[in-house]
């Protein structure tokens, strides 16, 4: 899971087309990132996921450095961030894609909240 970091604040700053632009770019950025290895989407709002396989063999680091990388628009460079939940689902009980979409939501929030206490995680 994915969820974009200020948002609204972006959206209000700089207009709602310089928000519908950072949309994209993290759409393509989690698409480019997904590779053939597996599927990225947007849930709605400013919230993606990306359902991939080989969770050991991606660089999730990699995926929080390019959804940092600032955006170009409009002749600025505007910041971007996102907060990412990573739900392996060898860690459940059951394989059920709600239950790991539910954990990896839990996952992405937690993450946000470190990152307002000013560290970095992705798990």
């Amino acid at each position: 899971m994915v969820q974009k970091n200020h948002f609204k604040t972006l959206n209000d700053t700089h207009g709602h087309a310089a928000g519908d632009a950072a949309l994209v770019a993290t759409a393509d950025r989690l698409r480019a990132w997904c590779g053939r290895n597996g599927t990225a989407g947007r849930l709605g709002g400013d919230e993606f996921v990306a359902v991939i396989r080989g969770l050991a063999a991606v660089d999730l680091d990699a995926l929080t450095a390019a959804l940092h990388r600032p955006l170009r628009y409009d002749g600025a460079s505007l910041p971007l961030a996102a907060s990412v939940g990573v739900c392996p689902v060898a860690d459940l009980a059951v394989p059920v894609l709600t239950d790991a979409l539910a954990a990896a939501d839990a996952a992405m929030y937690a993450a946000k909240g470190r990152a307002r206490r000013g560290s970095r995680a992705t798990r």
